[in-house]
């Protein structure tokens, strides 16, 4: 019954913020490519997953250099954003739905979204997997909690922010520099907050930065409602 638990509330977070950020579009999307891209986004975990394997075989993060430290953490946030962004783009290509800039944005959200509850189902089922290391209750709660407002909040807010640089590139027709600068800021915004969760014992800081990014996020959204591509 606890592991089935766990499965339910993986799915929690990511269900919760895929709520709040379709009310951000005034021309709701189809409910059938909404669920594709999402299922997308958990297959572009998996690949990631794999790439990241091979990437700490040749970049180990603990070995004591500072340099091997940042060159691991922008190396694993770039894999995931380039993974969450080719789910979304994959998922909607020559869709005739895809017709806003911001359905780039509720797309790339969308993708990231599936991809981090693929995370929280790794996170939250690997104890009952593992016997030695059998979750409480209590322990199962306090994770949830701690992914709905850090790691699956980031995948939606670094998501959306290249779906609003994809946005710009398509109305520039196709400048692939904007797309490549978005991954970037993406990327580097989201090896900052996992600096901030190794190096800070306390929560807060990471998700005052997240407050931070979420409200330009938000902004982003403004900018683009209503807007044709």
């Amino acid at each position: 019954h606890m592991a089935i638990l766990a499965v339910i509330l993986g799915f929690l977070p990511g269900f919760a913020w895929l709520y709040f950020y379709m009310q951000e579009d005034p021309h709701p999307e189809p409910k059938g490519l909404i669920f594709k891209t999402f299922c997308f986004g958990m297959v572009g975990a998996v690949f990631a997953l794999v790439l990241e394997l091979l990437f700490n075989q040749y970049v180990p993060a603990q070995s004591g250099s500072i340099f091997m430290m940042v060159g691991s953490l922008v190396g694993l946030s770039l894999i995931e954003e380039v993974a969450k962004f080719f789910s979304a783009k994959t998922a909607v290509q020559n869709n005739p739905a895809f017709n806003e800039p911001i359905d780039a944005m509720i797309y790339s959200l969308v993708a990231a979204l599936g991809f981090a509850t693929l995370e929280n189902l790794g996170a939250l089922v690997s104890p009952f997997v593992n016997p030695s290391g059998l979750a409480s209750m209590s322990s199962i709660f306090e994770m949830v909690s701690f992914r709905f407002v850090g790691a699956t909040l980031l995948h939606a807010l670094t998501g959306a922010i290249i779906g609003y640089y994809w946005a710009w590139s398509i109305r520039e027709f196709g400048r692939k520099r904007i797309l490549i600068a978005g991954i970037a800021i993406a990327t580097l915004l989201h090896a900052f907050f996992n600096y901030l969760i190794l190096n800070f014992e306390s929560y807060l800081q990471p998700i005052i930065f997240l407050m931070i990014v979420g409200f330009f996020v938000l902004s982003d959204f403004e900018k683009f409602k209503n807007k044709k591509i």
